[in-house]
């Protein structure tokens, strides 16, 4: 499993996403404490629910509900961040993002799942604070819309983080190092680029006139 350094480097960038959501839709300290835990922890718990093995990270933790709370009262009462930084956000979620999909992967690897089921606990893990976090919001969770690869940035890198714990023997240093930076440099690229995933594919048309057109050449033969 990966050192509890690790979990909480995750689940202090998680809230701090989580406040960065409170400043930004001017939501008060309860509101505050509250995303700071559903974007820190809520990837883990639905984790672990689907899992059903080993511990539950959030209450097993003595110090994780602490540092969210914590960082969470910090962000309410010095709300200059937002402003000096206005591009912070989408960094810090996505930084939140690779830290997780490595939690969640790592703990999948380490209960002996097979590769797709890893890879499912590890996008779960990087994207399910998020999706609660819009859902709380009542917003259309931001990893069912049409964006610049936030959901296929996180399924990348538990993928990666899977070869890379294959090839390099079970390093977690390396691989996560390789992870976090692939799923943030996947994410920028794909901003710079402007390249988004496909919505109202519809490929029907294409089916019938291809299939018209060789039913008319084996008729001509």
């Amino acid at each position: 499993m990966i050192p509890d350094w690790l979990d909480l480097s995750a689940v202090v960038v998680g809230a701090f996403a989580g406040v960065l959501v409170g400043k930004k839709y001017g939501l008060d300290l309860v509101g505050f404490i509250a995303m700071c835990i559903i974007c820190a922890l809520g990837g883990g718990l639905l984790r672990d629910a689907i899992m059903q093995t080993g511990s539950v990270y959030a209450l097993d933790s003595k110090l994780a509900i602490p540092l969210c709370v914590t960082t969470a009262i910090i962000g309410f009462c010095f709300p200059t961040v937002m402003r000096r930084f206005p591009n912070l956000y989408e960094w810090v979620d996505m930084a939140s993002v690779a830290l997780y999909v490595i939690a969640g992967t790592d703990k999948a690897l380490a209960y002996g799942l097979h590769f797709s089921a890893v890879v499912l606990m590890g996008t779960i893990t990087g994207v399910g604070g998020g999706m609660l976090r819009d859902v709380f919001l009542g917003e259309v969770p931001h990893v069912f819309r049409q964006s610049n690869y936030y959901a296929l940035c996180a399924v990348a890198g538990s993928i990666i983080y899977c070869a890379s714990m294959y090839v390099t023997i079970g390093d977690q240093r390396i691989s996560s190092i390789l992870t976090v930076v692939s799923v943030l440099a996947l994410r920028q690229l794909s901003l710079r680029l402007d390249l988004v995933s496909p919505a109202d594919v519809n490929l029907e048309p294409k089916v019938i006139d291809t299939g018209k057109k060789a039913v008319r050449k084996i008729r001509r033969k």
